[in-house]
């Protein structure tokens, strides 16, 4: 129903804009809570066994998130006697709020449900999930100040190498996307502490990375490695387009993808962390490795052109092919 489907995403885009706005915990949690219950029903709206199975697991998670989330705000406002976002002082509610948001989306390693969940939605339900619902926990995170570097580091270290590792068995493609956010997460979260600008960059080229490569699947239809071998027939300009979205995302130059990593790294041997850029370099290459899969089961395979497979693409929506067209030259060329 058009109208149902308006009052929700109307909810989505209040919790995210409260949360954006207040100053208080108890107002930001608030609107965590309208964004995470706007998006369940939309999570839920095909009535399979698997959708209902990762809503119930979203739920969970996000509810555990904002209880933490209130119960260490509660704690701080027993401790120093006041409310306000950035006048976090005490270190413990500063540690757990930290934990809370990064359950919140998804970092390891708290991060195990998101491939999960991602792997039981729609990819339009699966996008909005990797895009919008990381803004409203990532301006909390921006906020807080004087978190101890240390926990931060190891979140984003964490990050990425999970990310890499556990990309790297998967034949899904919503599986694939949710580690390779994991990883993505991850180097935001490394340099957080240092350059929160830098962080805002890598969140906005993420997102526009992770719209165009959504956007792709869900033309193709295609949720696994192999299903994407038959995009040749139906829709040959946007396969040989689509290896260079995906490497953009493994942050090759001279594709967008490479500016965060190669500011963020820039900026994290300014700060003498020369050891975490290695690693986290490192990190950036697994997750290179199942880009390029993808890459190379898209434009690499002739499948036989079994005429069922053919869909007439010139006629493809425009509500669906002029985001895409957008979001794939800004994924290739905004560097």
């Amino acid at each position: 129903n058009p109208y149902i489907l308006a009052t929700l995403l109307f909810g989505l885009g209040l919790g995210t804009t409260i949360t954006f706005a207040s100053s208080h915990w108890l107002l930001a949690w608030m609107g965590l809570e309208i964004n995470t219950l706007a998006i369940i029903p939309l999570m839920a709206q095909h009535h399979h066994p698997r959708a209902v199975e990762a809503t119930t697991k979203y739920f969970l998670t996000q509810a555990t998130a904002a209880a933490m989330l209130l119960f260490a705000s509660t704690t701080n406002a027993w401790l120093t006697g006041q409310w306000d976002i950035q006048q976090m002082s005490h270190p413990f509610p500063l540690t757990l709020i930290t934990l809370a948001l990064a359950l919140k989306i998804g970092l390891a390693p708290m991060h195990t449900w998101l491939p999960e969940v991602l792997q039981g939605l729609d990819l339009t339900t699966g996008l909005v999930l990797s895009t919008w619902q990381k803004l409203a926990p990532f301006a909390l995170l921006l906020q807080i100040q004087n978190v101890n570097p240390t926990i931060l580091v190891t979140l984003g270290l964490a990050s990425t190498l999970v990310g890499g590792w556990g990309g790297l068995n998967q034949t899904q493609l919503r599986k694939v996307l949710a580690y390779s956010s994991i990883a993505h997460l991850g180097w935001m979260i490394l340099i957080l502490q240092y350059s929160p600008s830098l962080t805002l960059l890598a969140l906005l080229t993420y997102f526009v990375m992770t719209f165009s490569t959504f956007l792709v699947f869900k033309l193709n239809k295609s949720t696994s490695i192999n299903a994407l071998a038959i995009s040749w027939t139906k829709a040959p300009i946007l396969t040989s387009l689509t290896p260079l979205v995906l490497l953009s995302l493994g942050g090759l130059p001279p594709l967008t993808g490479f500016m965060p990593k190669w500011l963020i790294l820039q900026e994290l041997a300014k700060q003498d962390l020369a050891p975490l850029a290695t690693l986290a370099a490192l990190s950036a290459l697994l997750s290179l490795y199942f880009y390029l899969r993808i890459s190379y089961a898209m434009t690499l395979t002739m499948s036989p052109n079994n005429l069922a497979g053919v869909t007439p693409w010139r006629f493809s929506s425009p509500q669906l092919t002029l985001p895409l067209a957008i979001a794939t030259t800004a994924t290739i060329s905004l560097l």
